[in-house]
């Protein structure tokens, strides 16, 4: 092959995966919808679809099934499809802004730092309301955020990849002690949240999520705004201040979403890990680098990810269900593994 020839061959498959882009996303999207209807009739009690559909545009209160999937199915396949988009949104961004490929919100202390503050709201407060559950994980998640950075910053050299994934991995294990402590010592926080602090989606109400729900959304909304940026800081600071790009500015705003996105996940359903670490890789492999692209099938690909697990953590092992955080940690672990001894390497 001349080298006139190998231009031309790599800009055939740019324009064929650019044509692919809008379709492919059209069918992770239907793809998402079904797997919301498949996992709505799976459960205890196995529900036709037929009977779905009745409950979710024919509401019968009186109806059992009906009163089964509006109450307890509904919210909790929403929830993990608001979790898996926020999370994997999350993700992404953070690994096109520090350049990481083991960026992810769990990895980075930030799933830790939410969840501690909330159990210390629990502690402090017995019974917070809804809206003060979100706004300890948000606090949580933002003075993490900031630790992290700082501490990977510190030293010659400044922020790298691997200070910053460092010192979430010790901040993440220093606030899980912390954690531990207080749930040992208060058996009634425990009890309230023991099930929260593995990553659950039992018993996800319709009100928590609809409380926790806007804030994510505006995350997901803004990330979009801001992609192409993104993307030009994923190729280097040089580039984009040469490019003309305030980098300060889109990284603060960047943070403040990311702090939404994560700090909103863990407020729903608990640390769930992993998520944020798989799907960018995967979407990347799909789609190329462009963030434009990106942002939006990672949330699709996020959502179906996290209603896929939870499914197979409450119906796939019997008797005793799985919280999703365990079944993310054994579907992500070997991930992590082949992307720290492949990925990083290279």
């Amino acid at each position: 092959m001349t080298a006139r020839t190998q231009p031309l061959n790599s800009t055939s498959r740019l324009i064929g995966r650019r044509a692919f882009l809008l379709p492919g996303l059209i069918i992770a999207l239907i793809l998402l919808v079904l797997c919301v209807l498949w996992s709505i009739t799976l459960g205890a009690a196995k529900i036709d679809t037929q009977v779905v559909y009745q409950a979710l545009f024919q509401y019968d209160p009186s109806n059992f099934d009906h009163l089964i999937i509006q109450t307890v199915r509904l919210p909790r396949v929403l929830s993990g499809i608001t979790v898996g988009a926020a999370l994997a949104v999350a993700g992404a961004m953070m690994q096109g802004l520090t350049r990481n490929p083991l960026a992810d919100s769990g990895l980075l202390g930030i799933n830790s730092g939410a969840s501690f503050a909330v159990v210390m709201g629990v502690f402090l407060l017995g019974d917070p309301s809804l809206s003060t559950y979100a706004l300890f994980g948000f606090t949580g998640a933002a003075i993490a955020a900031a630790l992290v950075y700082g501490l990977g910053s510190m030293g010659r050299g400044g922020m790298t990849p691997l200070k910053l994934t460092l010192a979430g991995v010790v901040l993440s294990a220093f606030l899980s002690a912390f954690t531990t402590t207080i749930l040992i010592r208060d058996q009634e926080t425990l009890e309230k949240i023991r099930f929260w602090t593995a990553g659950a989606l039992a018993g996800r109400e319709m009100p928590l999520l609809l409380q926790t729900a806007p804030y994510i959304i505006i995350g997901i909304i803004a990330s979009l705004f801001i992609s192409r940026q993104i993307t030009t800081i994923s190729l280097g600071d040089d580039i984009a201040k040469g490019l003309g790009q305030n980098t300060a500015w889109v990284k603060a705003l960047a943070a403040l979403i990311i702090v939404l996105l994560a700090g909103g996940a863990v407020a729903l359903a608990g640390p769930i890990g992993f998520v944020g670490l798989i799907i960018p890789h995967v979407v990347r492999f799909l789609v190329g680098v462009d963030y434009r692209w990106i942002i939006p099938y990672s949330a699709i690909l996020g959502g179906m990810l996290v209603t896929v697990a939870d499914v197979a953590a409450r119906v796939v092992i019997r008797p005793q269900e799985l919280p999703v955080g365990v079944m993310m940690a054994i579907i992500g672990a070997p991930f992590f593994i082949w992307l720290a001894r492949w990925k990083v390497k290279r």
